[in-house]
């Protein structure tokens, strides 16, 4: 497995890449965001592991420009800032995970196990669909009654996880959980927002809403 690691911080960066090749991953090193574009940019990696806050480009803007480049390889941010909110405009860019400094060597080996388990390619015919909706897992595609649907990481993440569970009534908690892999603060809106993301690109200029609410509960995928 080949990791690619941008960290700007030369002590921490030997720590993390010794630590990694101890483990048998094969790890490069870029010690700011531009370069660490570039590379990913040039190269082909399993997993990409960026600081949050480092100077020129940051880990935000570093996903954010891998993933209009088309690049889909998962991201880990580092960072030293624990609020809801920051872990929020990570993933809103693209980022698979995140964790937060200081760690434990082992639990960032969890996190690096666990994101390389979820991004192996799945089988062959990958299909889901509901109402008119389609979703090729393995392309990556979702076309509504034929017309191409463009979506995010994250936003992808959720209506597969919607289509999943069609059907059933979904508690934002168990979302959170699932999707962006964080226990739930009742004092952000997280869930919501994606959602109406989500409604905006397969519900609204079509006849029929597949995006239910079922108020104090949560929401659920449905025909009408």
């Amino acid at each position: 497995m080949k990791i690619l690691l941008v960290e700007d911080e030369p002590k921490t960066a030997r720590y993390i890449k010794r630590g990694l090749e101890e483990n048998y991953y094969s790890v490069e090193t870029a010690g700011n965001g531009i370069t660490g574009v570039r590379l990913a940019l040039a190269n082909t990696y399993d997993l990409i592991i960026t600081d949050l806050i480092m100077p020129q480009m940051d880990g935000r803007e570093l996903c954010k420009q891998v993933r209009l480049a088309g690049i889909e390889t998962p991201v880990l941010m580092l960072t030293a800032l624990g609020a809801t909110d920051q872990v929020i405009l990570g993933f809103e860019v693209g980022a698979d995970d995140y964790l937060t400094k200081p760690f434990e060597f082992k639990e960032l080996l969890l996190r690096i196990k666990a994101i390389l388990r979820r991004s192996k390619p799945r089988m062959p015919s990958n299909l889901l669909s509901i109402g008119g909706l389609e979703m090729d897992v393995d392309r990556r595609v979702v076309h509504r009654d034929g017309k191409r649907i463009t979506l995010t990481v994250k936003e992808f993440a959720l209506l597969e996880y919607f289509l999943q569970n069609a059907g059933r009534v979904i508690s934002r908690s168990e979302l959170a959980r699932n999707i962006w892999k964080i226990d739930f603060d009742t004092g952000t809106n997280m869930v919501e927002v994606y959602v109406n993301y989500l409604r905006n690109k397969i519900d609204k200029g079509f006849d029929s809403k597949l995006i239910h609410t079922q108020f104090g509960m949560g929401y659920f995928l449905k025909a009408e």
